[in-house]
């Protein structure tokens, strides 16, 4: 039986669906939770969220069940994006739950700035508040950097920790107190993100319908503004008809042909030469993506803004895949070496993607280098040494008062 020290912590989610931060903040909860030192819990704002058109209920989440695996519990204020209500304002029932979860907390973080309107109500529990920031684009998050700046104000706030030096440099040109801001870096499990050789791989991409020989470009991205789909799709019709054995996969939230705008702009950028279609595959969703990627030579991302340390670079290429990527938030030091930097040039971005394919063997031993880099190990070491700092440092002031 593991033997859990004092430390208790509760992690605030807007609610569980598909990403990036979910993914990673969830490995964290779960990983230190497991590890015994410190005993974690989760309370979500909602129980279903409806994001790309697809209302997502929290139990249906693999962040959820893993958490729940983990012997993490999960809470939830019982709130449905689709009822209506005013975001910002919560009932007293609501507040009472929330003061009964903080309240046998010893420390508090918020997963990303949102569930900060929470930490903000008056009838919230005074406990040190980590605010964990994934994004780089603070000016696009509406309310919630009136939020984040609201808590560090009130001293709500011990620390805010940010994945990535984009981060970290956004939210203080931002206004975040210099003082706040510490940087752990994201990583991955690499024992499951590795790559995949030989007659695995083959048989990875026979399992897909792709060709043996195939040059295959995977998009694993929410269809979103931020992450320039467009672009992605306009680089991709180029790419398809410069290499007759070219093929794209297109991965996450929104990725499917139930989304109508996806579809508007496939038939828009694909006018001319509908045939291409017949090579790109729309996936939505996959939970899986460590098999995906090990099909792929390529892994892109066209992203405009708000980028910090994105997760499918990281995914991608400790699989096996070059990582070719716009000049967003971290993305240029993480492939650094192992991948390459284009414009939003759609022309430039395929024949990258053919060049990084070509390349693939020979990069290999560069990524090889850098796999400690990337391990989660490291991430879940980072993000308890700032918990238990922030815890000591609030003893050591409740010892004085």
């Amino acid at each position: 039986m593991i033997q859990r020290n004092g430390l208790r912590v509760l992690s605030l989610y807007e609610g569980f669906f598909s990403g990036g931060a979910r993914v990673l903040h969830s490995t964290v909860v779960a990983g230190l939770h497991q590890g015994g030192r410190q005993q974690h819990s989760v309370l979500s704002l909602h129980h279903e969220v409806r994001r790309e058109a697809t209302l997502q209920r929290m139990e249906d989440d693999p962040r959820y069940r893993a958490l729940r695996a983990a012997g993490v519990r999960i809470g939830s204020l019982g709130r449905s994006t689709d009822a209506g209500h005013d975001p910002r304002v919560f009932t007293r029932a609501e507040l009472r739950t929330a003061a009964r979860e903080a309240g046998g907390a010893h420390v508090v973080l918020s997963l990303k700035e949102q569930p900060l309107r929470l930490v903000n109500q008056d009838a919230f529990p005074d406990r040190p508040v980590i605010a964990c920031l994934h994004r780089s684009d603070p000016e696009h998050q509406g309310d919630a950097l009136g939020d984040l700046l609201t808590a560090a104000d009130k001293g709500r706030l011990a620390a805010v920790v940010c994945c990535a030096e984009s981060t970290r440099d956004a939210y203080r040109e931002a206004g975040v107190p210099t003082s706040l801001l510490r940087v752990v870096p994201n990583g991955i499990n690499l024992a499951r993100f590795r790559p995949v050789q030989g007659a695995r791989r083959l048989a990875l991409r026979g399992a897909a319908g792709l060709p043996a020989d195939a040059t295959v470009v995977v998009y694993a991205a929410r269809y979103d503004e931020m992450k320039n789909p467009e672009l992605f799709l306009r680089s991709a019709r180029a790419f398809l008809a410069l290499e007759p054995d070219g093929h794209v996969l297109l991965c996450g939230a929104g990725m499917t042909a139930a989304n109508p705008d996806l579809q508007a702009d496939l038939a828009h950028i694909f006018a001319d030469r509908p045939d291409l279609l017949g090579r790109l595959q729309l996936l939505g969703v996959r939970h899986d993506m460590e098999l995906v990627y090990a099909t792929a030579d390529v892994v892109a991302l066209t992203s405009a803004f708000g980028e910090a340390a994105p997760l499918c670079l990281i995914e991608g290429s400790m699989c096996g895949a070059v990582p070719v990527t716009t000049p967003v938030g971290d993305a240029p030091s993480i492939v650094e070496r192992i991948g390459f930097v284009t414009s939003y040039d759609p022309a430039e971005i395929a024949a990258t993607w053919i060049e990084a394919a070509a390349r693939r063997e020979e990069l290999e031993s560069a990524r090889t280098a850098v796999r400690p880099r990337f391990s989660h190990v490291r991430m879940i070491a980072g993000y308890s040494s700032i918990i238990e700092r922030t815890h000591r440092e609030a003893a050591s002031v409740a010892a004085r008062v």
